[in-house]
């Protein structure tokens, strides 16, 4: 069936709205893309005579699709080369969906997205829909065609297996600022004392460079063994430059609701370190390499205003 320009209305109005959900439960923009796009699709070809509530329906076609990728997904990072980690996403854009309440702010971070990876594909997206949309247990259970009552008892079963004993700090950007200002700062003065001060006991740092680019395999633990890797990680060198494309210029940013460390090579984001943040330091630091997941970061770094670098030419 053709699209008419009422319906192409209809479903850009809730295009923000459906990425939002995807992104969440994908933690990849490029697959939420996907799925946001193949739901089009299948309301293109609908007989939206037939649809009642174009939201409630592009909301259960747009889940039913992440179910399934969710499911291929896993088997593809059985394979992956080194740490997964999500896809990082910038300050302002849609994809970060509202951002009223705490937990709508928590469920973007990369730590909790990461966590949700324990998830099941059900308990996921109940717990995505419940605690960072507000859709009512009844509405889930339209969408997933199960009892209220179960929703519910997935819904606490997902937030006992997400259970965490601290939460990250949340700041403003003039504070995300001052965070990475500081530790940049940190990382390039070669001293590893200086770095530790800023880290908590028991920190962490995980790096994905998907096999495209050098990263750690495993994650590293502890502010000392992770201050000296960082030492070593932020000291220039040909090898570096080569290995990103050049010299990047490193920027102060937010993504995914934290402070970031951002490497841009000319005119890419060629890495986004983000930084989570507790009240006793900085507790992790995902580092994003792997090009393939920094496309959509590209995008709206090119499309926003960054300011001065940081360090213009590490």
């Amino acid at each position: 069936m053709s699209v008419g320009t009422h319906e192409v209305a209809v479903f850009e109005a809730a295009r923000a709205r459906l990425e939002a959900i995807a992104y969440r439960l994908l933690g990849s923009a490029g697959d939420a893309e996907d799925a946001v796009q193949d739901t089009y699709l299948r309301w293109q070809s609908a007989d939206r005579e037939l649809v009642e509530t174009p939201e409630a329906w592009l909301t259960k076609v747009l889940t039913n699709l992440c179910l399934n990728r969710l499911t291929s997904a896993r088997a593809r990072r059985e394979t992956y080369v080194g740490q997964w980690l999500p896809e990082p996403v910038l300050a302002g854009d849609r994809m970060l969906g509202p951002s009223d309440t705490v937990e709508q702010r928590e469920s973007v971070s990369i730590a909790m997205l990461t966590l949700m990876e324990r998830l099941t594909a059900r308990e996921r997206v109940v717990y995505v829909l419940r605690e960072a949309l507000g859709y009512a247990h009844g509405e889930i259970a339209e969408v997933l065609d199960l009892t209220e009552a179960n929703c519910q008892q997935i819904h606490r079963r997902a937030k006992q297996h997400l259970a965490a004993d601290r939460r990250r700090v949340e700041v403003d950007a003039a504070a995300a600022r001052k965070i990475v200002e500081e530790f940049l700062a940190a990382a390039l003065s070669g001293r590893t004392d200086s770095l530790v001060k800023l880290l908590t006991d028991d920190a962490t740092s995980i790096g994905d460079g998907g096999g495209v680019v050098f990263s750690v395999p495993r994650p590293i633990t502890g502010a000392l063994r992770v201050a000296r890797f960082l030492r070593t990680l932020f000291t220039p060198g040909e090898a570096k430059w080569e290995m990103v494309g050049g010299r990047p210029a490193l920027y102060a940013a937010v993504a995914n609701g934290v402070p970031a460390l951002v490497m841009v090579v000319g005119d890419r984001v060629a890495g986004v370190f983000a930084l989570d943040v507790t009240a006793d330091g900085i507790a992790a630091v995902h580092a994003q390499a792997n090009p393939a997941k920094l496309a959509r970061a590209t995008r709206r770094w090119d499309a926003s205003e960054h300011g001065e670098p940081l360090a213009g030419d590490w």
